[in-house]
């Protein structure tokens, strides 16, 4: 955060972003277009390696631009429903934990998903969490034999998922296209929680936060959450470099258009490079994603900046390479062992997930990168930042901001969304207020949290507002 923290691993962050390994982002091309995509464009890259090269001069102290800031223990705020699991001790010893938890959500009328965040409680043992919606209450807890890896019921609907790396599900929710998940009266939540070996005696209690539409929202399709693309059968002999790969529908082609939102491929500590793509019927490909550098440590869903439409009469494909020899430092084994499918962290998987639902013409050709914002119903706090805000919440009228300090300001000034994205930055100001109108590239910005962060005269202080419909 500061030029002196920079300064003592200078050489490290040199080599990181040279290596593309900073920011973090496992795919590339050929890959489809992501929201949210945190890798450095060329002439970023060559910025920071240029200014590195050249020693990397501080520069102005005071026209240090104010950093992102974000609701603490989760990015996006308190939402309308939380669930969390009691505290659970891992069993993990000779084996991974596999446990369930089958949680109340006390829900009275029916409501529909617009964003799901899991925050685990102990980041350092929680491998997944796999978050369902249990219509029927069917669904027990399940903590005794460590073996609980999946419901009991194909009813039972996937919803939501965190991996080491994750970023919270939000689904676009602004018209032409909202899209959600069901969640009926009296529904459970289920949730499948995995502890690896090595955190036996270690205690956790992950939540979930679920953001609703209004009760009454129209017009919102239903998203299906599924592994479409997977292989169980396989085996990794030691010392070789395997490849293997899956197919939906395993026989045939699909029978009807569907849109595709988001993709997730999921291998364990053996993999090295994974990737999926659709066929259509005349041979042409559907590009979704390609990562040529596997790493477990960094794993999402990753949602489309635009529906991708895959017609029917077409297969989705998936392929995967394993390196099972002694030069993959992630190897557990050492000497190498055989491998095969299993649920340990030091066996194998390879699986891909996919949300995605029937396609509507003109799927295709609506940018997401605005409708995913989540208006959010949290009350700002009352804090003691000296940036004041009127309104707050702010309508499409926009809001003043007012400063404590007199006089003229330099340093900068700049609101962030609630995903750390720029929306707006102002230079010095000639007094102690500027109007903010709430637009963002000549576009009014969706209803949501924003975070006004800045740099006045060397003083870094931050206010979070809020937009409303």
């Amino acid at each position: 955060m500061t030029h002196e923290d920079v300064s003592l691993v200078a050489s490290s962050i040199y080599d990181a972003v040279y290596q593309e390994k900073m920011p973090p982002w496992p795919p590339n091309n050929p890959s489809a277009e992501f929201l949210h995509d945190r890798a450095l464009n060329s002439s970023e890259k060559t910025t920071i390696l240029d200014w590195m090269l050249s020693g990397y001069p501080e520069g102005t102290p005071s026209e240090t631009p104010p950093p992102p800031v974000f609701n603490e223990g989760s990015i996006l705020g308190d939402g309308d429903l939380q669930v969390q699991i009691p505290t659970y001790a891992s069993k993990a010893i000779a084996n991974d934990d596999y446990v369930c938890f089958s949680l109340p959500t006390n829900l009275t009328e029916q409501r529909v998903i617009k964003a799901v965040e899991v925050i685990p409680g102990n980041p350092e043992i929680v491998h997944h969490v796999l978050v369902y919606v249990d219509e029927n209450g069917t669904e027990v807890t399940d903590t005794t034999g460590g073996d609980c890896a999946s419901p009991s019921s194909f009813n039972t609907k996937l919803v939501g998922a965190f991996t080491p790396g994750a970023t919270p599900i939000i689904f676009p929710n602004q018209d032409p296209i909202k899209l959600g998940a069901t969640v009926g009266a009296g529904a459970k939540i289920y949730l499948n929680m995995h502890y690896p070996i090595g955190s036996y005696g270690l205690v956790d209690s992950t939540k979930v936060i679920f953001h609703f539409y209004p009760p009454g929202e129209t017009d919102v399709r239903e998203v299906s959450s599924a592994p479409l693309l997977y292989n169980y059968n396989f085996n990794l002999p030691a010392n070789q470099i395997t490849n293997i790969g899956a197919a939906y529908p395993t026989s045939g082609t699909t029978q009807s258009d569907i849109s595709i939102f988001s993709i997730f491929p999921h291998m364990h500590l053996l993999g090295k490079e994974i990737g999926a793509y659709g066929i259509k019927s005349g041979q042409d490909t559907v590009r979704l994603i390609h990562i040529p550098h596997w790493d477990f440590d960094w794993q999402d869903f990753y949602k489309f900046r635009y529906l991708q439409k895959l017609p029917a009469g077409s297969r989705l494909k998936s392929y995967g390479t394993y390196d099972n020899t002694a030069s993959n430092i992630h190897n557990p084994f050492s000497p190498p062992q055989a491998v095969q499918f299993g649920l340990n962290t030091t066996d194998e998987m390879f699986v891909t997930y996919l949300q995605y639902l029937p396609y509507v013409e003109g799927d295709e050709f609506h940018d997401l990168s605005d409708l995913t914002a989540v208006g959010l119903q949290e009350l700002t706090s009352n804090d003691l930042s000296s940036i004041h805000a009127y309104p707050n919440p702010f309508f499409k009228e926009g809001v003043t901001l007012v400063f404590d300090e007199k006089g003229t300001q330099s340093g900068h000034i700049i609101i962030y969304n609630a995903l750390g994205e720029k929306v707006k930055v102002f230079g010095a100001i000639d007094s102690n207020k500027i109007v903010w109108d709430g637009m963002r590239n000549n576009e009014p910005v969706p209803a949501g949290i924003y975070y006004v962060s800045a740099n006045l005269n060397g003083n870094f202080i931050n206010k979070r507002i809020i937009k409303v419909e």
